[in-house]
């Protein structure tokens, strides 16, 4: 529990200092109750504002409406709240040291305040820095780097020679340094697979979210910068460069050698193809098809993938293409109907 005054220091947000309440939780508009601090971000919702029985709310100084509830006033009330969630709630963190089940190879290098759960296996020469949380039916290479502060859930593989940055999280099933998919045409209609010799390379506080693959480059490392996030179901080929602070939605993919820049957002089930190179701060809408390389600061959509408003005009004329069609076939009727008639009275 803190006085909204200790809330509002902790959060860096502004209150008026008159206002004398306690907050004991944090809960979504529509569900929260006395003691509770909820947050408003768009003002689409604010009719839901009208009804909340909120102890208090996070708004921006910009807004304008009448509130039924004190309000804390920050520019971005979206990272208020994350921060507020933080406060009231921690994940519980599994015991200290090695569970005897866990299988530890020749050579390692363990740090201080580690977490090696139940039937974990690390090769030989893995290094793990401190205050590392490994959950239970992990597998880690031979040579694998783990930086301090990472945690790892359960079912993750980390493959060998893959270098992982400090504070990193590993969702469930993640599977980080997989072979790139490089196999060379034989001739005879068969595949030679192409040995992949390269690695990969995660940044600080980057996060991989459940059953995505970043594959290791085929001689040179794939590599994600600090602080990007990958979400559930994605696929990142072999020889790809991303980012810092870029984020990549649930079942996207790159093909190899993709570059993407910093600040960039692919939304839900795009794609790239190879080789191609996407600029600082671009942004996928959900659904686009990347087939050529993208200059910096482009909003993008469609397949092939067009600047969004010409994409939006694209789209409000697609209903209109089967009227359309009867439009063209009845005019190319009516000039042949035209022409014939021409030709006849010439003939006369």
């Amino acid at each position: 529990m803190y006085s909204v005054q200790e809330l509002a220091q902790l959060l860096d947000v502004r209150v008026d200092p008159s206002l004398s309440l306690d907050i004991t939780g944090v809960a979504p508009i529509e569900e929260a109750q006395a003691g509770d601090l909820t947050f408003l971000a768009n003002p689409k919702y604010i009719q839901k504002v009208e009804g909340c029985k909120a102890g208090a709310i996070l708004v921006s100084p910009k807004f304008e409406g009448k509130l039924p509830i004190p309000a804390l006033y920050t520019s971005n009330p979206y990272l208020a709240f994350a921060r507020a969630i933080e406060l009231f709630y921690s994940k519980p963190l599994p015991p200290r040291g090695i569970h005897p089940t866990a299988v530890i190879g020749q050579g390692c290098t363990l740090g201080k305040d580690i977490s090696i759960g139940a039937y974990v296996v690390l090769g030989n020469h893995v290094t793990i820095g401190d205050s590392v949380t490994i959950h239970p039916h992990c597998v880690l290479y031979d040579r694998a780097v783990l930086g301090s502060g990472c945690l790892v859930h359960s079912h993750v593989v980390v493959r060998e020679n893959v270098q992982i940055g400090q504070r990193v999280i590993l969702q469930n099933g993640a599977v980080i340094g997989a072979d790139g998919f490089g196999f060379a045409p034989v001739g005879d209609g068969s595949y030679h697979k192409i040995l992949q010799v390269g690695t990969v390379i995660l940044g600080d506080d980057v996060e991989v979210q459940s059953l995505s693959s970043v594959d290791r480059g085929t001689l040179e490392a794939t590599t994600i910068g600090h602080g990007t996030k990958i979400d559930n179901l994605v696929q990142i080929g072999h020889g790809c460069k991303v980012g810092k602070d870029t984020v990549i939605c649930g079942q996207v993919a790159l093909a190899g050698s993709t570059i993407v820049g910093d600040r960039v957002v692919l939304a839900g089930q795009s794609g790239v193809s190879g080789h191609l190179t996407i600029g600082d701060n671009v942004i996928a809408a959900s659904g686009t098809g990347i087939t050529e390389s993208i200059p910096k600061g482009k909003v993008i959509a469609g397949y092939p993938a067009v600047e969004v408003e010409v994409w939006r005009r694209y789209v409000t004329q697609f209903k209109n293409l089967p009227e359309l069609s009867k439009r063209v076939r009845r005019l190319e009727r009516a000039l042949e109907i035209k022409k014939q008639e021409n030709q006849n009275s010439g003939d006369v």
